[in-house]
């Protein structure tokens, strides 16, 4: 029998006893003999029309597992081929519960970011959310940037462009964009208008003092003042007249209301521009409306019908319904979801600011970070957001998202698109010795496509193996292991190579069954002749730590952004290739 047919027979017996190994645990560790039979034919096409042929090779092997308990089976599964206990059953996609009130083609919803940074996580759910229901109901979702605190809330310059970014990646598609920022007079007017109408009216007690009085549930002395002078008032705002906190504009609302906070709340503020200059307008505008004035108006002149937003605004929808009132508007249907967090990864923005100003790290895409882009950098794919924002979807109770179940989602998606590669951390060089004839290691590029990449392994071949694998080894009785899709070698002595400690391993068997007699470890190794360097960066917390590995060459043809898996060490994105370097962060197991 030729060195090549040993080789195909020892593949189709690996590949039967790992998938009699899967199938076995998921049937009372019995696997069955059909189910394997189509699982290696769907991995090694070419023995389809030569399948009677083994058979029995097939058969045996299963035998064998089925020999086997449960817990052995498990233990085997994890040792070797950790990434096939993940179940594949794609559950079925929630589907969204109706919105209240709305018709077809008639339904405005919109995404209000503050641009004082850029997305993450919990942003994404009221992003998706109010986009996938404009598409239910064939109508529009506005991208409005809110940007009217140019000091407690500064806008970044290049956070509108890494919104709009994180944006079109989720898959998010806005029919208008506005920046509130220059919309100012427009405010102005509807705020003129609302005095008009005796709705506001211009305060100029201290902070402190108003506080007593809202908080005694009285009116302030200036309440009560007239429309006329409440309107020059207001010109002499915006004509510069006040300093900061020497005047506001107030929405009357009832002054018994058991939220003190939304008793005649603020409209407009006086902000010095010149020392908090804004990024888009500068220092032309110095009177600035709140958040609630703001969005109020804009929701209206928008023509908003849905407002989906987290439940932390809901004092903010009680106090814009006096907005409302005063100008006879209709106020639009709203839906207050919980908060969307994740465990263990940073989503707060001033804990993602103070890491960025602490450590200098990249403010938007570091992968410790919870934002769109850092998730990204990780490789947690878009479509794994999607299904954790449809599976919360607009409950109003708070949701913890652990990054164990994102991924156990993003696993499922990117397994069966990963191509597999070995790679090893802390290598080793084993030269290997007493092959007579050629070897041919098969090792596939994925284990339920088609196709492999062949290495010709030689009498004096140098691979690379790891130094916990050798440390293990060594500790063993027998020191022998099987590199993984060629054949077994047993650790015989230490040895130079280059200057540099190695070891030399000797032919100990060609088969699998004999690695299995042994209780030889499956050891992936990475040969002298096609390797590359890979830089791995594993972010942990707060925290971020470097592995350099040994890998096969052949991950250069893969691009940036795409998906891979290192056998034993996990899922892993390309960050970057640059002449034969590989850069890449660390996703997950």
């Amino acid at each position: 029998m030729s060195s090549q047919e040993k080789s195909l027979l020892d593949r189709v017996r690996e590949t039967a006893f790992k998938h009699a190994l899967v199938n076995a645990v998921k049937h009372e560790g019995k696997a069955d003999f059909k189910a394997v039979v189509s699982k290696v034919i769907g991995e090694i096409p070419e023995i389809r029309s030569r399948i009677k042929e083994f058979i029995d090779l097939i058969k045996g092997t299963i035998e064998e597992v089925n020999k086997l308990s449960i817990e052995d089976q498990l233990k085997m599964i994890r040792e070797n081929w950790p990434e096939l206990l993940e179940e594949k059953r794609e559950a079925k996609e929630k589907e969204l519960p109706p919105l209240p009130n709305a018709e077809k083609g008639k339904v405005v919803t919109r995404f209000a970011p503050n641009p004082d940074y850029t997305i993450h996580l919990g942003n994404a759910r009221p992003a998706l959310l109010s986009y996938w229901y404009a598409e239910l109901y064939n109508g529009a979702m506005i991208l409005r940037f809110e940007d009217t605190d140019p000091r407690i809330k500064s806008p970044y310059p290049e956070a509108y462009t890494m919104i709009k970014d994180a944006l079109k990646w989720l898959g998010v598609k806005w029919s208008k964009e506005y920046i509130q920022s220059l919309r100012m007079n427009i405010f102005y007017n509807v705020a003129r208008e609302l005095i008009s109408r005796g709705g506001a009216y211009i305060d100029t007690c201290p902070d402190k003092e108003f506080r007593l009085y809202r908080n005694a549930g009285k009116a302030c002395p200036h309440r009560n003042t007239s429309v006329e002078e409440n309107l020059e008032k207001f010109d002499k705002m915006l004509e510069g007249h006040y300093g900061e906190g020497d005047a506001v504009l107030r929405v009357k609302t009832d002054l018994q209301h058991p939220d003190p906070s939304v008793r005649d709340w603020v409209a407009f503020r006086v902000i010095d521009t010149s020392k908090t200059p804004h990024p888009v307008t500068g220092e032309k505008y110095i009177v600035w409306p709140t958040y609630n004035f703001a969005a109020g108006v804009d929701d209206y002149l928008m023509g908003v019908t849905h407002v989906l937003r987290a439940k932390e605004h809901i004092s903010n929808t009680v106090k814009q319904k006096y907005l409302y009132k005063h100008m006879g508007w209709k106020y639009p249907e709203t839906i207050h979801f919980g908060r969307l967090s994740l465990e263990g990864v940073i989503l707060s923005k001033s804990k993602m600011r103070k890491l960025v100003k602490e450590q200098g790290i990249s403010p938007y895409d570091d992968p410790r970070l919870g934002t769109i882009n850092g998730l990204r950098r990780r490789g947690i794919l878009r479509e794994t957001i999607w299904k954790i924002v449809k599976e919360v979807g607009i409950k109003p109770i708070d949701a913890k998202i652990s990054l164990v179940n994102l991924y156990a989602i993003n696993r499922i998606l990117v397994d069966p698109v990963a191509n597999r590669y070995m790679g090893v951390e802390e290598p080793v060089p084993v030269i290997l010795k007493d092959v007579k004839e050629e070897l041919k290691a098969q090792i596939p590029i994925h284990p339920s496509r088609p196709g492999h990449y062949e290495y010709r392994i030689l009498d004096g071949s140098v691979i690379h193996i790891s130094s916990k694998d050798l440390g293990t080894l060594l500790q063993s009785e027998h020191k022998t292991f099987r590199a993984m899709g060629l054949a077994n070698f047993t650790i015989t002595e230490p040895t130079i190579l280059d200057g540099k400690p190695a070891f030399i391993a000797r032919l100990h068997s060609i088969s699998q069954e004999d690695a299995r007699k042994l209780n030889a470890p499956i050891i992936q190794w990475v040969s002298n002749d096609e390797k590359t360097d890979l830089f791995l960066l594993i972010p942990s917390g707060s925290e971020i730590r470097e592995a350099r590995l040994l890998v096969e060459k052949r991950i250069i043809n893969e691009k940036p952004d795409s998906i891979v898996q290192l056998y034993r060490v996990g899922f892993i994105r390309i960050d970057t290739i640059k002449e034969e370097k590989v850069i890449a962060v660390f996703s997950h197991e």
